[in-house]
This record gives C-alpha cells, structure tokens and sequence, in this order.
C-alpha cells in the first residue's frame, strides 16, 4: 500500500480507511488520530454493498455525556498584611496636622485683629513644623500691623532661607521678599534708607513678578527721590551757587552759568531767580525750548516775575526805531526786495571787518547759514554751540549780511535780530 501511494499520491483517499495508513501518516506527522474500534467499523456499510457512505448518527439516548474536565478552583489570593508605618512618619503626619489647625486658629485671630493671639497660634505651628514658611510668613504680616518691624525682618529671613533649602514655591519666597522690604521701607528715615528696601523689592521680583510689589517698588523709589530732594535743599548755598553763575554770565561763559544754576535750582528748587537766569543763558547758547520751559517754570512760581524780567522803556525812540527797521528789513528781505546797490553796500560793510572775512571764509559757518535758510531745525542745533552762536550774533549785529543769507527763515531771523539788539545794548537783560 505504501508502494501504491508513493507510486500515484492520489490513490491516498482510497486507502485512508486502513486504521494502519492512518497510524503511518500520524507518525510521519507526529499527530494522533483517533481510531475507531471494530463496532464502528462494521456500523459504516461498504461501499460495494451499495449502502450510503453517510455515518450512521447513534441515538441522543445511547450517547455517553461528555465529561468535562473540572479546572482546580483558584485560591483565594491573600490581602496584603498592612505595612508597619513607622512610629516616626506616624508623629509627622500628626505633628502636621496639628500645624494646619494651629495655622487656621492664627488665621482667624488676625482677621479679627487679635494680633497677640495670633502670634501664638502661628508660633506654635512653626514648632510643630518647621518645613512650611507660611507659617513664618504669616508671623511677620502681623509683627508688621503690630509695627515691629524687625522682628518682622527676621521672620522674612528665615523663611527666605529655609525656602531656598526646601525649595519652595517661587511665589512663597516673593512674599517673603515682599514683607521684609515693606518693613524696611517703614523704618526708613532718610534716602539711604530706602536702598536697601529698594533691593528688596528688586529681588521679590526676579522671583515672581507681582503687580503689588511693582508699586511698592515704584513707591519707594519716589520717596527716596523726594527725601533727596529736602535732604539737598540748602536756600543758602543756592544763592552762592546762583551768585557764581551770575559771575559767569557777565564774563560771557554761559554754559559754566547753567551748570551754576542748575546746582542753585536743586538747592532751592522754587527760586523763580534762578529758573530766570538759567533761561537767559538757554537763550544765548540758542537752547530755546529749555529757555522757554524755564521762563514759564519761573512764571509758574512767581507770576509777577516778568516785571522784573527783561526791563525797558516802552517810550524809548531809539528802542522804538530799530525795531521798526527790523521789521522792515526782515519784510524787505522775506520778500527778495533788495535791490542789487543795497546788497552789494551791505555786503561791502561786512567785507571791511576782518573777523567778519574770517566768518564768512569758514566752510563750518558757510553750512550753519546754509541751513538757516534750508533746515531751520538743524540752524537750531547750530545755536547750542557757544561759538557758532558769537558768530551769529556778530552777523546779526551788522544788520546786513545776516538778513539776507538767513532772511527766508523769518521766525528765526526774528529771534536772531532781537538777540542782536539785546546784544548791543538796547535792551536790557537784568541778571537778578
């Protein structure tokens, strides 16, 4: 049979009822096929005896019940034996717990402003537990209502440390920050003081950045400023001060003037004298928005200052007359009138003055006259040198050269011939 089936594999369905085919292919496959017995075999009719080949199906009755096989029952699984907390974790937790209510007991005290009551219940919270700082800060907001301020300090301080070395919420050590600064900002007695509260404030910040603590720096800032302000002021050294700057004005040297009066100004910030004199000086170094900020700084302080001021005779003819040909010259030349004679004449008059040929010769103020007629905020800029502004006044004073090179830019020929007029003597600065 072996042979057969080697021989035409298809003839294997022919020899499959053989129990001995059947135990070969289980070997060769190492599989177990269930064989039937002798009774099963004859049940099923041959296939030349005509029957069906469908299996005889036996009776449900005569069917054995399947047993099934009975799995073991698993065992309980054993609870866990509760661990052994240690006696120490069990006197932390309550040791802990005791510090929170002792916490709430202080909360409550405060509110209700029985700040002695308070200090105890927070005091014996820090004992219980040293490793929360509210407690620590919470003592110092009330030695801080109770004005103990270094005392409150030193609460600030410890709760810093310890914070850092248990590593605490940010906003914690802020607070802590906070609350020392505030107490060293009530202890302060003079600008120095406020430095170090300053710092503090400064490095609450870097910490957590709280809108409270911004004012409180801003705040602390502004009164040290205010408390240098009246630790400086001096009435008496501020009219020497003024005294030297008057000297320096006579002699012409207008910038050490303002440096003189600006010193004065700081001594006694409401003289009007002062705020006067430093605007004459703005005034001759061309600096003529700070001139015009200190001439309504000095009426703001003394409104029947301008009768001291600039002082002159409304009736004087002289006065009277160069005004009127100023204006007539700075008409005339606005409007391009001049004549060929009359520019030829002015320009003959500057060209016989020496230090006038050396003016107009100079490539510097050749492009400052420049820009008085094409950039009149640049001819500003111009004015602030002290040397550029002798220049200037010295054109100005010869009525001639000035007003045709400049004569474009009215509003600043105007001022320009005014100055010139104050410069010549006709009218009056009164230095007081």
């Amino acid at each position: 049979m072996m042979q057969d089936i080697q021989k035409s594999p298809n003839n294997l369905n022919l020899y499959l009822k053989d129990q001995r085919v059947m135990q070969a292919l289980g070997v060769l496959l190492n599989i177990k096929f269930q064989t039937r017995g002798a009774e099963e075999d004859a049940e099923l009719p041959s296939a030349s005896d005509g029957g069906s080949p469908e299996r005889k199906r036996p009776a449900a009755a005569d069917a054995e019940p399947v047993k099934e096989e009975k799995r073991p029952e698993k065992e309980p699984e054993p609870e866990p034996e509760p661990m052994d907390v240690p006696e120490e974790e069990k006197d932390k937790k309550e040791r802990k717990a005791k510090a929170q209510k002792e916490k709430e007991a202080g909360n409550a005290a405060y509110k209700k402003k029985d700040f002695e009551t308070a200090i105890q219940h927070y005091s014996k919270a820090i004992e219980l537990d040293d490793e929360d700082i509210s407690f620590l800060t919470n003592r110092a907001a009330v030695y801080l209502e109770m004005g103990k301020y270094e005392d409150c300090i030193k609460d600030c301080e410890k709760a810093v440390e310890r914070g850092r070395e248990l590593r605490s919420d940010f906003k914690m050590i802020a607070r802590a920050l906070t609350r020392k600064g505030t107490a060293l900002v009530k202890m302060a007695k003079s600008s120095k003081d406020y430095e170090p509260a300053i710092e503090t404030f400064q490095k609450a910040l870097t910490e957590h950045r709280n809108p409270d603590t911004l004012k409180k720096l801003n705040d602390a800032e502004k009164a040290k400023k205010d408390l240098e302000q009246q630790e400086y002021f001096d009435p008496q050294i501020a009219d020497e001060e003024r005294e030297k700057g008057n000297q320096y004005f006579k002699e012409q040297k207008y910038p050490e003037a303002v440096r003189h009066y600006t010193e004065a100004l700081k001594r006694n910030p409401t003289d009007p004298k002062a705020y006067s004199n430093r605007a004459a000086c703005y005034t001759k170094l061309g600096a003529m928005p700070e001139a015009l900020k200190d001439a309504e700084k000095c009426l703001e302080l003394d409104p029947t200052f301008q009768k001291e001021g600039l002082k002159h005779d409304p009736q004087n003819q002289e006065l009277l007359d160069g005004v009127r040909r100023c204006v007539e010259q700075i008409n005339k030349a606005s409007r391009g009138d001049l004549s060929p004679e009359e520019l030829k004449e002015r320009q003959a008059k500057a060209m016989q003055d020496p230090e006038i040929q050396n003016i107009l010769t100079d490539p510097v103020m050749r492009q400052v006259l420049v820009d008085f007629q094409e950039n009149p905020r640049a001819a500003q800029d111009h004015m602030k040198n002290p040397q550029v502004m002798n220049k200037i006044q010295k054109l100005a004073a010869l009525e001639s050269v000035a007003l045709v090179t400049v004569g474009k830019a009215k509003s600043m020929m105007q001022w320009i011939v005014a100055d010139a007029l104050t410069w010549r003597g006709r009218f009056k600065s009164v230095i007081t």
